[in-house]
């Protein structure tokens, strides 16, 4: 079983890179890679709530406007330390649709776990962990994207917690 696993340190206690995940106002300032915005971020945080989250890609020469939307179900959440979380691809309503909606191959799983840890260092920076325990049927250039994505998503969110501070 393959998994992915990212860890970056922020400039910002924990608290704060914390309230970045859960707070819509916050979330829609770092959300997505690089070219893309999130205008809309619904939370509701709680073991069973859900989320729905709009990611916008900026148009281009050879791309128009588009959305990918994504939900989720809470499955764990320890303020300030983890957030447990099943992903999916969504309708702009939060119904689950499959991935190949969205140009991604039959392979890709519909539901994803993802497991967020949060932990204070040293001069309040704080080591913030995105785990997938499993990313089978995301493989090759599709698993690279997606680390980049989500290395971009968090220069975002690195600037958006210093501008917090």
């Amino acid at each position: 079983m393959k998994d992915l696993k990212i860890t970056r340190v922020f400039d910002a206690p924990k608290e704060l890179v914390f309230k970045a995940w859960t707070d819509p106002e916050l979330a829609k300032k770092w959300w997505g890679p690089e070219h893309f915005t999130s205008p809309e971020i619904k939370i509701d945080l709680r073991v069973g709530g859900k989320y729905l989250l709009c990611m916008r890609g900026k148009p281009g020469p050879d791309m128009p406007e588009t959305d990918f939307w994504s939900t989720g179900t809470y499955k764990e959440i320890i303020p300030n330390e983890k957030i447990v979380v099943l992903d999916s691809f969504s309708d702009k309503d939060g119904n689950v649709v499959p991935p190949t909606e969205y140009g991604m191959p039959e392979t890709f799983p519909i539901e994803s776990e993802i497991i967020i840890t949060f932990k204070s260092l040293d001069d309040d920076k704080t080591e913030m962990t995105l785990y997938y325990p499993s990313i089978e049927g995301i493989e090759g250039e599709m698993l690279k994207n997606m680390t980049l994505g989500w290395n971009q998503s968090f220069d975002k969110l690195s600037a958006a917690v210093k501008e917090g501070k």
